[in-house]
């Protein structure tokens, strides 16, 4: 937390994340000769997970794998990482994907603010779930317990949880992995989320400085 009783997480989405199953045995190394991956593989299917990471611990909270994204799934997301501690305030950095800014989720920080359904309009009508701006600008609104900042278009970069995505890319979803079915993906996966925030989670510590970049 930067503060007392406010938490602030970078969350976002992986998905087609490939169950890929080598045919044939890895050649085992020898003096001055790598270990040895066939190429060769079996496809089983593919799976996903929407994640949240705790900026101030670093520790990913309540990832959910499976192969959907769903404006369902993202508005169960939010609501499993704010039950841990539903009194405090929670603020969520992510993208402009659309399921971020759905009505779902509008409809979810309502019922948090006390305010009535009848109040939010219809959407593509009126009102708060008029359009994505009027929504965006709602959950937007600081003064909420539950408010999100969203990243400017092209730069998903400057999201925390991407360096996470890429260290669970290179250390566990690379080449070298063999998965017998998605629930061997899946579970590998939770296996490494449970080694992670046990022994290895830590704030991520930016370098940028916020100037222009010189190509």
């Amino acid at each position: 937390m930067s503060e007392k009783g406010v938490r602030t997480y970078s969350t976002d989405e992986i998905m087609g994340i490939q169950a890929k199953e080598h045919i044939n045995p890895k050649k085992c190394m020898k003096p001055g000769q790598p270990e040895g991956i066939d190429p060769e593989y079996k496809r089983h299917g593919t799976s996903g997970m929407i994640a949240s990471l705790n900026v101030a611990t670093g520790e990913i909270v309540e990832a959910m794998i499976q192969p959907t994204r769903t404006e369902k799934d993202f508005v169960a997301h939010i609501e499993s990482v704010i039950s841990h501690n539903p009194n405090d305030k929670h603020i969520f950095v992510l993208d402009k994907l659309n399921t971020h800014i759905s009505e779902g989720v509008v409809r979810l920080v309502a019922r948090k603010e006390g305010i009535n359904e009848t109040e939010l309009g219809k959407k593509g009508k009126r009102g708060i779930l008029k359009s994505v701006k009027s929504r965006a600008e709602f959950l937007t609104n600081c003064s909420h317990q539950i408010s999100f900042i969203y990243t400017p278009k092209h730069c998903s970069w400057l999201n925390q949880i991407e360096c996470w995505f890429s260290i669970i890319t290179r250390r566990l979803l690379n080449k070298r992995s063999s998965f017998k079915s998605i629930t061997d993906l899946e579970q590998k996966i939770r296996s490494f989320i449970d080694y992670y925030n046990e022994f290895l989670k830590k704030p991520f510590q930016w370098n940028y400085k916020g100037n222009l970049l010189r190509v």
